[in-house]
């Protein structure tokens, strides 16, 4: 009893693992379907034919596969109209009868344009331009798994285009990189593409640092300079403040008697 409790419960939540079909998820829900039926070993109806009808004649082997081929039947096509909206179950002719053909009609009416995904994925991948954000070689590999999405669309970029495609998406900082790839007489694979990239982004990154060192150190020779000839200018005004009063009154400055005469000192 309790084997059987929980052979019901693992088979319910492998079937709620396939998440409910909508306008916009059939890839994802037809990915999820077909490895919950391939884990329980229900896909059999989806990858073979229906066998002959059986006779009087029929064999015991024949007999069993097709015992086996209608129980996988019957499984897949309850386990579709749990896995799609109540709303859309009427829809389907009652005259298809096998779980392939069940869903191969969903597949019609759900799956998107294909031509309209490949568009959308080739102008993104032309699109795409590196905005220097330190991680060079994650920004090429975003290309290459787009450009891998394309393929199973039926449309191949070769690597040498690919190689093209990333280069015109680098910015100005490695517009003399580029220059230098394109005089040369060989090719880059995107392995080495890549390599090279991380390698002159590194370069930039050092030449950046030393520059903005160069420039800090700079900047503190000249407030040095300017501090220390201040500093100088102090002393020689003092002096010509003394040497400007030292005819007059070292209590009151004024001209014409010393201290010892001032009236306001003795005030």
């Amino acid at each position: 009893m309790d084997s059987a409790i929980s052979s019901a419960s693992n088979i319910t939540a492998s079937i709620n693992y396939i998440p409910m079909l909508n306008g916009t998820n059939f890839k994802t829900w037809h990915e999820n379907f077909q490895i919950v039926l391939g884990v329980m070993d229900l896909d059999l109806a989806l990858r073979v034919s229906s066998p002959t009808p059986l006779t009087d004649e029929s064999s015991s082997d024949e007999k069993r596969d097709f015992e086996r081929w209608e129980k996988s039947n019957r499984m897949c096509l309850m386990i579709i109209k749990k896995a799609i909206p109540e709303a859309f179950r009427g829809t389907i002719s009652e005259t298809i009868k096998t779980a392939k053909e069940f869903l191969e009609e969903i597949k019609n009416r759900f799956a998107k344009n294909e031509k309209s995904k490949t568009s959308t994925l080739l102008a993104n991948l032309i699109s795409m331009r590196y905005k220097g954000n330190g991680n060079i070689r994650e920004y090429i590999m975003e290309m290459s798994h787009l450009a891998s999405k394309l393929r199973a669309h039926k449309l191949y970029l070769s690597e040498d285009l690919l190689v093209h495609l990333v280069l015109i998406s680098l910015p100005t900082q490695f517009s003399q990189f580029k220059v230098s790839y394109n005089c040369q007489k060989e090719t880059w694979s995107l392995n080495e593409l890549i390599s090279h990239c991380v390698q002159e982004e590194e370069r930039l990154k050092q030449e950046k640092i030393e520059s903005a060192h160069l420039t800090g150190t700079s900047k503190d020779k000249g407030k040095k300079r300017k501090k220390d000839k201040e500093a100088a200018e102090v002393p020689y005004q003092k002096k010509q403040h003394k040497e400007k009063n030292v005819d007059g009154c070292f209590f009151c400055g004024a001209a014409g008697h010393k201290k010892k005469q001032c009236s306001n000192y003795y005030a």
